[in-house]
């Protein structure tokens, strides 16, 4: 029964409409120009490992969730678990939260919360049931701010208030906020722009309203892939890594509750998974979950992120050339890859077994293999399903955007892994001349190792692959293609990280002023500031900041503002300075950290306008360190 399903998806894979077979020798960019073959042969291979390891795979049970307890989950991962419950206590937290985020956000917030809010009473749970009315009423006091660091954008207008774009009735409660008029080229960019600046779902609603309803429908229907650009940004770009962490936990929350807000705005239903634990290997290297590996192996090599045998494969395959024709789409042996697989279990940490043995095609299948058989999908159990979605949505720049806030929602641990093999691919690809291995070749072949999870059950599996192969291929190559841009912090979600800070440290500074006991120190700090303020004003005049270099031989430098000046100058102007007693410390080794303010720590990129930064946070202060590991 298997094999037939092979032989007919094998067939379909040959009636592509000009029945050409794969060229690969051109450089592709098509996905209509492909027969299917590399996808199927690949996945043939991956049945036929299983069916000769004869392992019944433990299937992950996804569970159902009962009525309203998907949203209240979500509200739990968004860092509004405090807006009920049992645990409901003093929402003001939240309400800062709340207040930073664009009307898109609110609505996806305000759909969950109203659905749990139901459910809630209709179970006649005994604690505070909050009324979205209430949750929301400090917004409506600033009506049609948007805290997203740009304009207010358009969002639908209805004569309907409690309609949506449907016609269907939305929730009870709306925002109030007024309608803010912009116009329409703010919003509509070009397909080879991707605007980081302004909320992706307020994108989406925008242009889904507006007069370019041509440009909405059948965007998904060409398989060329744009030229997309990673803008320029005065104040610098952020990439994941540069955060400090507190402010990292402000980016997930962010980041789900604006995919959420698109998936919602573009009319794609977006469900976390949930797996129900099962037991899995406490040790080893297959089969083994990404922070049980982690832990072992940062008992060998402290500070780990990467697991060491997915490191060690990549440099197996890499060590003989990336130049071999068919790399990763010719399998290895499966006797000798099943063979190599238990020898690594038992030699790899001891560092008895025999590398030279290991054939470049077998690397490769090793790879493929450790992938497959990680106990839940490097895309994780949670998520795996909405990376799916993307193929889903009607724009490419719809897709690469929810690509962009998928990766941010990844474990660190995933997230690291993930990027490793997506620069690994690209260097494979980069070699596709003598390779014949083009981007198209490596999305084929590592797609169904990506995507394709046993974990779920065969039976699910084969009804679906059908339907999902080209889909995950195209997912596969926007992922190899556009990494660089996948692992940027979108600004809007930056700037409201800022906001939410800034607002935190208000609410901060009134609850001291509140409290008899403090104010006391509050006078006495007060009078100590203003003893030590009039000498720094004078050491640093307007237009000037002051830069720490502690690692460095010059410690600290006053340095002039100008239009020009790029973090990358600083870092120069104070490496030029050097002296015999202090360590010596390259240009790529340290990094100009922007530190407080409005922002925890966040290490800039070298093309940040230091002007423009500094008038977007000026109480921080720029200290040059060692770049965090």
């Amino acid at each position: 029964r298997r094999s037939g399903q092979y032989t007919m998806n094998h067939d379909y894979s040959k009636k592509t409409p000009d029945g050409a077979s794969f060229d690969r020798s051109g450089s592709q960019d098509s996905l209509d120009e492909l027969s299917m073959d590399d996808y199927w042969k690949e996945l043939e291979n991956i049945h036929e490992t299983r069916r000769n390891n004869h392992e019944e795979r433990v299937a992950l049970v996804v569970k159902e969730p009962d009525e309203g307890e998907l949203e209240e989950e979500w509200l739990k991962e968004a860092g509004l678990s405090n807006l009920f419950g049992e645990s409901s206590g003093d929402p003001l937290e939240s309400m800062v939260f709340l207040s930073t985020l664009t009307r898109t956000q609110k609505a996806a917030v305000e759909k969950r919360i109203e659905t749990v809010t139901q459910t809630m009473r209709k179970k006649n749970k005994q604690h505070q049931i909050p009324d979205v009315r209430d949750i929301f009423r400090l917004q409506n006091d600033s009506k049609g701010k948007v805290c997203d660091g740009s304009e207010p954008s358009t969002v639908r207008t209805s004569e309907n208030k409690n309609e949506t774009q449907d016609g269907t009735k939305g929730p009870k409660f709306n925002l109030g906020t007024d309608e803010q008029e912009s116009t329409l080229e703010d919003m509509l960019v070009l397909d080879t722009d991707i605007n980081l600046e302004i909320s992706f779902a307020e994108q989406a609603a925008n242009l889904k309203d507006s007069s370019a309803g041509k440009m909405w429908k059948g965007g998904g229907g060409d398989t060329l892939l744009p030229n997309f650009r990673l803008p320029k940004d005065k104040t610098g770009t952020t990439k994941i890594g540069d955060l400090a962490p507190q402010d990292m936990k402000k980016v997930y929350s962010l980041a789900l509750i604006e995919l959420t807000a698109l998936y919602d705005t573009l009319g794609t239903e977006f469900k976390q998974q949930k797996a129900v634990k099962i037991k899995t290997k406490d040790s080893g290297l297959f089969g083994v979950p990404l922070s049980v590996l982690l832990e072992q192996d940062q008992k060998k090599v402290p500070g780990s992120k990467i697991p060491l045998i997915f490191q060690k494969l990549i440099a197996q395959i890499e060590e003989a050339t990336l130049e071999t024709e068919g790399l990763l789409r010719i399998p290895g042996v499966a006797t000798r890859v099943k063979s190599l697989c238990q020898e690594l279990e038992a030699k790899f940490y001891e560092g008895t077994f025999n590398w030279e043995n290991v054939k470049q095609h077998d690397a490769a299948s090793l790879l493929k293999l450790f992938i497959r058989e990680l106990p839940q999908p490097l895309l994780t159990v949670e998520y795996l399903k909405a990376f799916q979605d993307v193929q889903n949505l009607p724009l490419k720049n719809q897709q690469l955007q929810a690509l962009n806030l998928l990766v941010l929602l990844l474990p660190e641990a995933n997230r690291d892994t993930l990027k490793v093999l997506l620069e690994f691919l690209q260097r494979v690809i980069d070699h596709r001349d003598k390779n014949k291995m083009t981007l198209n070749n490596v999305a084929m072949v590592m797609a169904p190792n990506l995507f394709t999870f046993h974990g779920f059950g065969s039976k699910t599996i084969e009804q679906s692959e059908f339907v999902m192969a080209a889909g995950t291929a195209n997912l596969m190559r926007f992922m190899i293609q556009y990494q660089k841009l996948l692992w940027t912090i979108p600004k809007f979600i930056v700037n409201q990280v800022r906001k939410q800070n800034t607002e935190s440290q208000k609410k901060e500074k009134k609850d001291k002023a509140m409290k008899k006991l403090l104010k006391k120190m509050a006078c006495d700090r007060e009078k100590h500031e203003k003893q030590e303020k009039t000498p720094n004003d004078a050491d640093v005049p307007q237009g000037v900041i002051r830069v720490q270099a502690p690692h460095l031989s010059k410690v600290s430098m006053a340095i002039q503002l100008t239009e020009e000046l790029k973090a990358s100058d600083i870092v120069a102007r104070f490496l030029s300075q050097k002296s015999g007693n202090v360590q010596t410390l390259k240009k790529e080794e340290v990094c100009l950290y922007e530190i407080g303010g409005n922002i925890g720590e966040r290490c800039l990129d070298d093309d940040t306008y230091m002007k423009d930064l500094h008038q977007l946070n000026p109480n921080a202060e720029w200290v040059i360190k060692p770049k965090q590991s």
